[in-house]
C-alpha cells in the first residue's frame, strides 16, 4: 500500500495531455548528420550489415517501409525487399544525446513531461497554462507551437496527439502520423485532436486492434465472439466482457472503447542538464560576422536564464543549420566553469570560426551545459 501511495503522490491529473511522437526517430537522427539521406530509403539496425541473419531492423524510413521493410524484420529480408536502401548501424549513444535534447526542449516549456522512451513523451496541460480547460482550438494551437519549437531547436520531425488521457492522445498521434504519410499532407497535419467530439465517428468503425493496448490475441478473441469493431465492442455489457476476459481486462476494455484512460503525468523530480536558445531567421545569414553577432545575442539570452536559476555553465555548444537543412553541432569545454560573458563569449566565437560557412545559415542554437546542483 505504501508503494501505491508514493506513486500517487508523484503523479498529477491534467485536463489535457499531449503525446509527442518523434517520426522515424533513428532515421531522422541519422539524417541530421547525413542530410544527403533525406528522401532516400534508409534502414537502421544491428551493425548495419544486411548479410547477418540474426540482426533485425530497428527503424526504417517511410521510403523503405513502402517497399516492405519494417521494424523487427531480419536485415537480410529487408535487403531483399529494399535492395537500394542505405543500411546503417545502431548508434545508441548518439540517439540518447539526440533524444535527451528533445526532452530538454519539451521541459523548457515549463510543463511536466513524462518520458516513455527515445522517441515519445507526454506533456500535461491544464487551465494554469492560460488555456481555457474547455477550449479545444487553443490547446491544438499550443500543440502546434510545441511541434514547431521541437523542429526548430532539434531539426527532428514529430507528431502530436491531443486528448484528455494518455490512451486517446497516443492514438491521436498515430492518426497524425498516418496523415503525414499522405502525398498532400501539410505541416498542420502533424497535430491531431481526439476526444469526445470525434471519438465515435472516427473510432467506431475501426477494428478493435486499433485501440491502443489491444493486442492481436485479444483482438482475435473479440472477433471470435463477433466483436470486430470499436462500435460493436461498445455494445457489449461490462459483465459480459468481465466473463470473457476477467475483471481487470474486462473492465479496461469497457472503459477503453468509450475513450477512457489515464489522465495523469508522473511528476518526477528533474533538473535541467543544459539550457539553450535557438532561432530560425527570416532571412538567411550570409556573412560570418552576421553569424557571430547572432550567436552572441543567443548566448546573452540563454546566459540570462542560467544566471536567474543560479546555475553555472561549463561547456558551450553551437548548432548551425544551413539553407539546405544541413545541421551540425560543435561542443567546446570552457577553461573553467563561469557565468562571466567575457569567459563564455570567446568560446562561442571559437565555435563560430570552427564551422565551414560556405552556405547561408537559416538557424542557430547556443547551448550551455551546466554543473550539477
Amino acid at each position: 500500500m505504501a508503494e501505491r501511495t508514493d506513486r500517487e503522490r508523484s503523479s498529477s491529473r491534467f485536463r489535457w495531455l499531449l503525446h509527442i511522437d518523434l517520426d522515424q526517430f533513428q532515421v531522422s537522427a541519422e539524417r541530421l548528420r547525413r542530410p544527403e539521406l533525406v528522401g532516400a530509403a534508409v534502414i537502421v539496425g544491428g551493425d548495419g550489415d544486411p548479410s547477418r541473419g540474426r540482426q533485425v531492423v530497428t527503424c526504417a524510413s517511410y521510403e523503405a517501409r513502402a517497399a516492405g521493410a519494417r521494424a523487427g524484420l531480419p536485415l537480410p529480408a529487408a535487403k531483399k525487399k529494399c535492395p537500394d536502401a542505405v543500411f546503417l548501424p545502431l548508434d545508441m549513444e548518439y540517439y540518447t544525446q539526440v533524444s535527451t535534447r528533445v526532452m530538454d526542449v519539451l521541459r523548457e516549456s515549463g510543463r511536466p513531461v513524462e518520458v516513455w522512451g527515445f522517441d515519445e513523451a507526454y506533456l500535461g496541460v491544464d487551465a494554469r497554462d492560460s488555456v481555457p480547460s474547455h477550449d479545444r482550438t487553443e490547446i491544438v494551437a499550443l500543440a502546434e507551437r510545441i511541434r514547431r519549437t521541437v523542429s526548430d531547436a532539434t531539426g527532428l520531425p514529430c507528431c502530436l496527439g491531443v486528448s484528455d488521457n494518455k490512451q486517446r492522445a497516443k492514438m491521436a498521434a498515430g492518426l497524425a502520423k498516418a496523415a503525414v504519410r499522405s502525398a498532400d499532407a501539410a505541416p498542420s497535419d502533424r497535430v491531431f485532436a481526439l476526444d469526445d467530439a470525434n471519438w465515435n465517428a472516427l473510432m467506431g468503425p475501426r477494428a478493435c486492434r486499433d485501440l491502443w493496448s489491444v493486442g492481436p490475441k485479444t483482438a482475435t478473441r473479440l472477433a471470435d465472439h463477433g466483436i470486430d469493431t470499436v462500435a460493436r465492442l461498445q455494445g457489449v455489457a461490462r459483465e459480459e466482457l468481465i466473463e470473457l476476459f476477467g475483471p481487470s481486462q474486462g473492465n479496461w476494455l469497457y472503459v477503453l472503447c468509450r475513450g477512457g484512460g489515464d489522465d495523469t503525468i508522473a511528476m518526477e523530480p528533474w533538473t535541467a542538464k543544459s539550457h539553450s536558445r535557438s532561432r530560425t531567421y527570416p532571412e538567411d545569414l550570409t556573412d560570418r560576422e552576421q553569424v557571430r553577432a547572432a550567436a552572441t545575442t543567443l548566448t546573452h539570452e540563454v546566459l540570462e536564464q542560467v544566471v536567474a536559476e543560479g546555475r553555472i555553465p561549463f561547456r558551450v555548444g553551437l548548432t548551425v543549420r544551413t539553407s539546405t537543412f544541413h545541421t551540425r553541432t560543435k561542443m567546446r569545454k570552457m577553461a573553467e566553469p563561469s557565468i562571466d560573458f567575457s569567459v563564455i563569449g570567446p568560446v562561442v566565437d571559437g565555435l563560430v570560426d570552427a564551422f565551414d560557412l560556405e552556405r547561408p545559415v537559416r538557424l542557430l542554437a547556443v547551448r550551455l551545459e551546466l554543473l550539477d546542483v
